[in-house]
């Protein structure tokens, strides 16, 4: 089974990697420096998990054989905002990590000012693909929802997802978390869960939530997956402070350890790792329920989501 889906998954990271080529900017001009940034930190492989994820909700709820034309500008959008936080952390004055999925990371190689351009070009390319896909994209169905034009929920879900409300939000108290001192347990698991829902949930319930949206469904079932989301996010999140532990860099293709090394309080470090492991598996299983509630037990969702609790990297 997990081999099928990392065999899948593959794939499927290969078709969000044409799409996003089909999009890069050009780079010419006096911005050209910039753009080659953004499209070195783009172009940096990965699992693409977030688009991949948008692109099977959509298909789930529009069908294997629907036209992604609709989806496809989020599904990019997307994955530079993902991109654009990565580029970020990485930088001296948050992780100062100089290398990210096995090779150097932006601001290792075009310094660090640079690196932070790019990733305020990144964050404000997504939303002009974004806005520019709603704006060319056919019409679609009335929604259920607080606003009835699907285009323009999306566009608010990606804008909530991504900014104070949401993974901005995560990151500030990831950032206000590190070296506090006296802060009582219950309250430092109170800001972790925070964390976890907001720096690494957004953008996974962002995904599932606009490829439903964009392919049909009601706001009942929008709102099914982004629980799904929320739980998958948190899972995903725990997973990871677990190899930061258990991983190695060859592996993993980032140095472990900075966790203990920036004093960062984890789930692991606050309830243990047979508990962070459980928490994983229940998370999981929860989120692969609401797949079953909706008919998608058997979808290669569902297969993702279990994959991902035993991922080694």
């Amino acid at each position: 089974m997990d081999r099928d889906v990392e065999k899948k998954l593959s794939e499927k990271a290969a078709e969000v990697e044409e799409i996003l080529k089909e999009n890069l900017p050009k780079e010419d001009g006096y911005a050209d420096e910039v753009v080659s940034a953004i499209n070195y930190s783009l172009l940096a492989g990965g699992k693409r998990l977030r688009p991949v994820m948008m692109l099977e909700a959509f298909r789930l709820f529009a069908g294997e054989d629907a036209d992604i034309s609709v989806v496809k500008p989020f599904a990019t959008a997307l994955e530079m905002i993902h991109t654009y936080s990565l580029v970020h952390d990485d930088l001296p004055a948050m992780d100062n990590d100089e290398y990210r999925r096995g090779r150097k990371t932006t601001h290792a190689v075009y310094g660090a000012g640079m690196a932070t351009l790019a990733g305020d070009g990144l964050l404000n390319l997504a939303f002009e693909t974004a806005i520019s896909g709603a704006i060319r994209g056919k019409e679609l169905v009335y929604y259920d929802g607080d606003c009835s034009n699907r285009y323009l929920e999306a566009l608010s879900i990606l804008g909530k997802k991504a900014g104070i409300k949401g993974m901005v939000g995560g990151q500030c108290a990831d950032i206000m978390a590190e070296n506090a001192s006296g802060v009582p347990e219950d309250k430092m698991k109170d800001i972790l869960h925070y964390i976890d829902e907001n720096k690494t949930g957004a953008l996974i319930e962002c995904s599932l939530m606009i490829g439903a949206l964009l392919a049909g469904a009601g706001k009942k079932e929008v709102d099914l997956m982004e629980k799904a989301g929320s739980n998958v996010g948190i899972a995903f999140q725990i997973q990871d402070d677990i190899l930061d532990i258990t991983s190695t860099q060859e592996e993993l293709g980032k140095p472990i350890g900075s966790d203990e090394k920036n004093n960062k309080s984890t789930y692991v470090s606050l309830y243990g790792m047979d508990n962070a492991k459980a928490k994983v598996k229940e998370l999981s299983e929860e989120a692969e329920a609401i797949l079953q509630e909706l008919g998608f037990g058997d979808s290669f969702l569902a297969g993702l989501f279990e994959y991902l609790i035993y991922r080694k990297k």
